[in-house]
């Protein structure tokens, strides 16, 4: 599917997409969608979850605006992705939120220290220097809940 990056057998993040690929996604197996984009961005679908339920698929929606994220709404997130039927796709307008949260939902979940998680995102083709600041609340973030600080 074009926009959709895998990252690993439970979840792919992507930019905004579009009905057609929805239904695509639901015949490629996904079970659910996570959309972190508000409902006054931009190019939203304002029918989004119809679309995605009609294909079959779980829906949910949590706003994530890069100016106000935090710890608690980023927890938030990543609870959320561990309930989601897998494999889960995850998106926002251009796959940087989607992408930051699918990488800390893998670092604190197995234990990976942030420059860990920053070199599979860099694999994976994220340019983590390209967002300074979201790059700065990854690593505050990972490192202040990441399985592998309460092991050592």
């Amino acid at each position: 599917m074009e926009n959709v990056k895998q990252i690993n057998k439970e979840m792919a993040i992507a930019g905004q997409l579009t009905p057609e690929q929805f239904q695509q996604a639901s015949q490629e197996g996904f079970q659910s969608v996570l959309n972190l984009r508000s409902p006054d961005e931009e190019g939203v679908l304002s029918d989004e979850q119809q679309q995605v339920e009609a294909v079959g698929l779980e829906y949910v929606n949590i706003p994530v605006k890069p100016d106000t994220l935090d710890d608690e709404l980023t927890t938030q997130v990543l609870r959320q992705i561990d309930e989601l039927p897998k494999p889960a796709l995850i998106h926002c307008a251009s796959s940087m939120r989607a992408g930051a949260m699918a990488f800390m939902h893998m670092a604190t979940r197995q234990g990976m220290t942030a420059e860990q998680a920053f070199e599979k995102a860099h694999q994976s083709g994220f340019d983590c220097d390209a967002y300074p600041d979201m790059k700065v609340f990854f690593k505050h973030y990972v490192d202040t809940h990441s399985r592998a600080k309460s092991s050592q």
